[in-house]
């Protein structure tokens, strides 16, 4: 053999068995975010997932490929959406709400899901428990139960004490199983008389038009993905009707809501990457337990109960994570 025939060869053994470690090392991953709406600029949920990616090392145009997809709010395009990211392969599938974690579960069966802020992801029939989930869904979830809803009202009591009549604001379609149930044994429990509405994506002017109607003394907001879209609209509604509300998370409070008690959505949301980075490294949805909030928040907005008339106890003050003034 020439010598500069051999010098090729073994040149050419060394760098082979690297080969596969480089293409390992520059693989591009395809993740699919599956949302129920289109989401406004800023939206907390995707913006904090993405960071999460990026924080773990995952870049656009570097090693990631995040293939969004909108429903704009029309429930059934869900399960449209859940095929086409199955058709191009997504390595994972992202699935923020009930709606979309629903058609995910009925379109595959093998595509890895990744649940965020699922209500009760067992009632609703997704996962076989928290500890093991089994199956291809895991995520976090934003479960908080009766306890959470018979707080929020007992805020509402501590700000109004003479409260005897609250509506709570829904989601067609979309409302966490046992919500209604939930909100009226909360009602029960503390004597109060209960108004359960329900909006669609579309409409929300026939259900303000009812809450003025009945004229409860005030207003819960449930957690469902539309009522968060919407939650500028809302906290409007409610300030221009003088309706003193208690709303799931901070972000409604930040959009001039009067109060909230519930999980940082935005935390939930960052860790969620958390999730699809195991998975991405070869672990099993079916072997990671799903996580519950950690934390719940209570945040308040002064400059909202000054216009409203109110004077938030010290009582309530004290307990508050964050006060916006």
């Amino acid at each position: 053999m020439k010598r500069r025939e051999f010098i090729a060869l073994i040149s050419g053994a060394a760098v082979w068995p690297i080969m596969p470690r480089a293409q390992q090392i520059g693989k591009v991953h395809r993740v699919g975010l599956a949302l129920l709406l289109v989401p406004d600029p800023i939206n907390p949920v995707a913006r904090a997932f993405v960071h999460g990616l990026r924080d773990l090392g995952y870049v656009e145009g570097r090693n990631l490929i995040l293939e969004r997809r909108f429903a704009e709010g029309r429930f059934e395009r869900a399960p449209e959406i859940i095929r086409e990211l199955v058709s191009i392969k997504a390595d994972v599938i992202v699935t923020p709400g009930v709606p979309m974690t629903r058609a995910a579960k009925e379109v595959t069966q093998s595509v890895p899901i990744v649940m965020i802020g699922v209500g009760d992801p067992v009632k609703e029939g997704l996962i076989q428990s928290l500890a093991r989930p089994g199956g291809n869904i895991t995520g976090l979830t934003a479960l908080t139960g009766l306890e959470n809803a018979v707080k929020r009202i007992e805020l509402l009591k501590e700000l109004l004490p003479g409260l005897s009549s609250v509506a709570v604001l829904l989601s067609k379609g979309e409302t966490v199983a046992g919500w209604e149930q939930i909100s009226e044994a909360a009602g029960r429990e503390l004597r109060l008389k209960v108004l359960n509405v329900e909006a669609t994506p579309t409409d929300y002017a026939s259900v303000f038009a009812l809450i003025t109607r009945e004229h409860p003394e005030a207003l819960m907001v449930g957690g469902t993905a539309v009522n968060f879209a919407n939650r500028h609209l809302i906290s409007e509604f409610a300030a221009k009707n003088r309706l003193p509300a208690i709303y799931p998370v901070r972000e409604y409070v930040a959009a001039g809501g009067l109060i909230a008690h519930g999980p940082n959505i935005t935390d939930i949301s960052q860790r969620a990457a958390g999730y699809v980075d195991r998975i991405l490294k070869g672990a099993k949805p079916a072997d990671l337990p799903v996580e519950q909030p950690n934390k719940l928040e209570l945040i308040i907005n002064l400059k909202t109960a000054k216009a409203l008339g109110l004077t938030i106890p010290p009582s309530v003050l004290v307990r508050a994570d964050e006060v916006i003034e």
